[in-house]
């Protein structure tokens, strides 16, 4: 009797916490919800917001970074989405959560090295104090939030990966990403609007 109490225990926890869970988002933002703005330092010294971003229907913010593999083998793809999609409204802002004293591949100097060396056109943002990432319930990179722009603010339309297949851009199946921004510019519902972040765990 006692272990079954036990076990209807636990299982009640385990509900408990899940209810509180989101697949792509933990305990920041769910899909429906109005993001916050932030203000942080971009890799040319300027600090960079949304509000920046006049014409901007929307966006796709995407938490990633230099030092992790999966976010080094999603780096051209998520160049590939901003060349397709900034000058359709929805501009690529990618942000670098991790603690630099942890990952010091991260800092910087070596953000703008890497930028440089990738080319990349989209704004590359430094979270300074790890502020922004836990708003959103960022757990990866990379770690990818799709916002559209609404009266109440930006609102959150998609969360989790950029596609299923890390490994191979060729091999891709479901463009989650692309799938969400395409709905959007055409007044639909996003098809699958939250899948897991498969990606390195952010530094603390």
């Amino acid at each position: 009797m006692k272990n079954t109490i036990k076990i209807c225990l636990a299982l009640i926890a385990f509900l408990a916490l899940a209810s509180f869970t989101n697949v792509g988002g933990g305990h920041g933002y769910h899909v429906g919800d109005i993001a916050t703005d932030f203000k942080l330092e971009n890799i040319d010294g300027k600090m960079v917001s949304m509000a920046d971003f006049k014409d901007a229907k929307g966006f796709i913010v995407v938490f990633t970074c230099n030092t992790c593999p999966y976010a080094v083998a999603y780096e051209d793809r998520v160049e590939a989405l901003n060349k397709k999609y900034a000058d359709q409204g929805y501009p690529v802002i990618a942000i670098m959560p991790n603690n630099t004293d942890v990952k010091p591949g991260d800092n910087m100097e070596a953000m703008q090295a890497r930028a440089k060396a990738k080319g990349f056109t989209f704004p590359y943002l430094m979270d300074k104090g790890q502020k922004i990432y836990p708003q959103y319930g960022a757990t990866k990179t990379p770690h990818v939030y799709v916002l559209q722009r609404t009266k109440k603010g930006p609102q959150v339309k998609y969360i989790g990966a950029i596609d299923d297949n890390y490994q191979d851009a060729s091999a891709v199946n479901k463009r989650y990403v692309e799938d969400a921004v395409d709905a959007l510019l055409q007044g639909e519902d996003v098809p699958v609007e939250t899948t897991r972040a498969i990606g390195c765990s952010i530094k603390v």
